[in-house]
């Protein structure tokens, strides 16, 4: 089975005109994030035009808040989450210049508590995905300057487990999209020789299943997310080869529904935009033909992170 290139290009630019489905409506808090998912997954197939852009600035604008952050939808409330992949979105479409950075910038800034870690929003909750945020927002912006680095990292490097893995929070169950949060994080602020590579490699690797698919932690199904989560981890290790590479590859397009486009969870389930970005992110780190390059620390081309003026990691040793 090859990848549904064209399908796919459809499916996520038909994404908007399906609302007469409940499904629209009830996923209204995640339609900034979609955006994101999805023309991500366009500009990584090659097709980044399928979506019109003036219609895509506007949109994303629309969103902001007067506190500096971004709502999922318009009128909703600001939170770390969406103010990164309005950041992601407005990069991509090279648009940065749309937005009032200083008052994005404060609005993380006032996210930081005095142990270095990040609420995602007013309310308070606390999460190594938020230190991710932040400090992938401000890189993208080139503002690391504005908030506490040292903090920050020092709250992700409590993290680690005895496994080599990262929860969510100091103690917490090691889970592969933390790991890639923690992993990202240290790369991008260049402090990966905090991280136990060999220990958190193993330790990853042993997360891909007999049907080629990897899994979150042990004991869970496979899911076509942590083709992403898993493996850009690895790549930021330099440790990609540890796995079966084949074999994700080829559970990754059995995941695709072949009439309608689109990437599902599953083999056999219902595609969403959400997974049909990390399959085919995880098909572009896997050197999947004619995808352009991830960048395993954004999750976002490469070519834009190159526009940005952002280096490529240093990979460790």
């Amino acid at each position: 089975m090859d990848l549904k290139r064209n399908l796919h290009v459809d499916f996520i630019a038909n994404l908007d005109k399906r609302r007469d489905h409940l499904e629209y409506w009830v996923s209204e808090h995640l339609r900034l994030n979609g955006v994101y998912w999805g023309l991500t997954a366009l500009d990584l197939l090659g097709k980044p035009d399928a979506l019109i852009r003036e219609d895509v600035i506007k949109f994303i604008t629309g969103c902001q808040n007067s506190d500096g952050g971004f709502g999922g939808f318009t009128g909703h409330d600001s939170h770390l989450l969406y103010t990164l992949s309005a950041v992601q979105v407005l990069a991509t479409v090279d648009a940065l210049d749309e937005l009032n950075n200083d008052s994005v910038v404060e609005f993380v800034r006032k996210l930081q508590l005095p142990d270095g870690s990040f609420m995602g929003d007013k309310w308070g909750e606390v999460d190594v995905r938020f230190s991710y945020v932040a400090i992938s927002c401000m890189s993208l912006l080139g503002r690391l300057d504005a908030i506490d680095v040292e903090k920050a990292v020092d709250f992700v490097d409590r993290c680690k487990n005895f496994d080599g893995g990262y929860g969510n929070q100091p103690g917490a169950e090691s889970h592969c999209a933390m790991v890639f949060c923690a992993v990202g994080a240290l790369t991008i602020t260049q402090n990966m020789h905090l991280v136990d590579s060999e220990k958190l490699a193993w330790w990853l690797s042993e997360r891909q299943l007999k049907s080629g698919g990897l899994n979150g932690r042990p004991e869970k199904l496979p899911d076509v997310c942590y083709s992403w989560w898993v493996l850009s981890a690895l790549s930021m290790l330099g440790k990609t080869h540890w796995i079966d590479r084949d074999a994700l590859i080829q559970f990754i397009l059995e995941c695709q529904d072949t009439e309608t486009g689109g990437i599902a969870d599953r083999p056999g389930d219902m595609a969403d935009v959400f997974h049909t970005l990390f399959g085919i992110a995880g098909l572009s780190l896997l050197g999947y033909p004619d995808l352009n390059a991830v960048d395993p620390r954004y999750c976002m081309s490469r070519k834009v992170i190159q526009q940005l003026g952002i280096a490529d990691a240093v990979r460790p040793l």
